[in-house]
């Protein structure tokens, strides 16, 4: 084995980059509410949804698309989530068995002939399969390409930073898109936005997959040094490459998913729903808060990927989750005091949690399981995201039965509370002959 390197080349950032750029355009299901808001049909002066327009056309630059419930505006956004989660076990396989480009590459085509085909359909079924399933298929293994890729450069004490920066472009995409799309509906219609930005979007992964590239043989990764030179000992990640076989024999893999659970399903009620939360505060500028919640999504994954590499994976999903939990709590109340800064604030702290958790899951999963086979490894991780997607569904469920989302957030704070618990018992595994890692003699 080479010795190691005293700093990363620059390769490695030029792939750390280059998947952000990817993962800036896979990010569009975060500005799925301004579509979502666009669908939905109008209240009635009461507060009430106007169901009577369920099924009835639009008119004008839309016409011919028609007019949706709560709950079906919730499933194209919800199947996208769970073919998501599906897609990124075979995704990971692609990257570990043909390398990143392919995935990439392949990534970006379905998600373009997805959000053409929802522009040209014009309907809930059109949604369901463009938007739906062939985006969520494009998403999976678009996604599992970058993140595992760039942490293969980089040593397990940068694993949370690297990680941040790679997803971080997922979670910043609403900062952008949200407007974009906002302006794209307004001047082209909803079929317009969809196509215009399918195509755009296939441009930018293909070509950014193409730097994409795993380190070469024998390259070992700069540890960790005090400022005397000193090597740094770590000791809280495994010094053994598990394979997936034996990684589901282990009871902390199912707390891996459970803790995916936890983090996702409280940050995809509160996007799913950004745009008409803001609604009665913001009227037309409603996606000021689904770009804030971008911006905040974004941030709170580098935030968070580096202080979890101070201060432990566990420490930060705790921190996180606790403090979301309570702003879920307060907002049914924040929602009536009709408070737009109370709002911004709450709303911020569940995308930073959220975002959180997706910097911190794959920096677990290498520090449990091993950096060799994270792709197929935290495709099977990965699988908690998906089913995280329950709680958009109900709360347009709840939503549709009450006129609110009161429930839903004091289920999602619970289930929240829960999940902290599970992030204190949790360690790693220890395989048979596993040793300490040790400073360099």
């Amino acid at each position: 084995m080479a010795a190691p390197l005293e700093k990363v080349p620059g390769k490695a950032w030029v792939v750390t980059f280059a998947g952000t750029a990817i993962n800036l355009c896979l990010g569009i299901l975060y500005a799925w509410s301004v579509w979502g808001a666009k669908l939905t049909v109008p209240k009635l002066p009461d507060g009430k949804f106007n169901e009577a327009m369920i099924g009835q056309s639009m008119t004008g630059i839309d016409a011919g698309w028609t007019y949706l419930s709560n709950a079906q505006v919730a499933t194209p956004f919800s199947l996208c989530v769970i073919m998501f989660a599906l897609l990124m076990i075979p995704g990971g396989r692609i990257q570990d068995r043909f390398g990143p480009k392919v995935g990439a590459t392949l990534g970006g085509l379905f998600l373009a002939a997805g959000c053409i085909i929802a522009g040209l359909m014009k309907s809930y079924i059109g949604l369901v399969i463009g938007f739906g399933v062939m985006g969520g298929i494009g998403m999976g293994i678009g996604y599992a390409a970058p993140t595992p890729a760039a942490l293969k450069w980089f040593g397990p004490h940068r694993r949370g930073l690297i990680a941040g920066l790679v997803v971080g472009g997922y979670g910043g995409a609403a900062l952008y898109i949200a407007p974009l799309a906002k302006w794209l509906i307004a001047s082209y219609g909803l079929s317009g936005s969809f196509i215009i930005l399918g195509v755009a979007f296939a441009v930018i992964v293909i070509v950014a997959g193409q730097l994409l590239a795993w380190p070469p043989a024998g390259y070992v990764p700069p540890p960790a040094r005090k400022a005397s030179g000193e090597r740094i000992a770590v000791t809280t990640q495994t010094s053994i490459d598990w394979p997936a076989g034996e990684m589901v024999q282990t009871w902390q893999y199912y707390a891996l998913v459970l803790l995916f659970i936890g983090t996702t399903q409280s940050g995809l009620l509160i996007i799913a729903f950004a745009a008409p939360l803001a609604t009665p505060l913001l009227g037309a500028a409603a996606w000021a808060l689904v770009s804030f919640g971008g911006l905040i999504n974004a941030l709170g994954r580098v935030g968070t990927g580096m202080y979890s590499d101070k201060i432990g994976r566990a420490n930060a999903f705790t921190l996180n989750c606790a403090i979301s939990a309570l702003c879920l709590f307060m907002m049914p109340s924040i929602l009536a005091s009709q408070s737009v800064v109370l709002l911004f604030i709450a709303v911020g702290i569940a995308y930073w949690q959220y975002g959180g958790g997706l910097a911190l899951m794959p920096s677990y999963t290498a520090d449990f399981f091993g950096p060799k086979n994270l792709g197929f490894n935290y495709g099977l991780v990965f699988i908690g995201w998906g089913l995280g997607f329950f709680m958009a569904r109900l709360g347009g469920t709840i939503r549709d039965i009450t006129g609110s989302l009161d429930w839903a957030f004091y289920i999602s704070g619970s289930v929240l509370i829960v999940a902290v618990i599970l992030a204190r018992v949790a360690k790693r595994p220890s395989a048979v002959g596993e040793g300490v890692l040790t400073p360099a003699a």
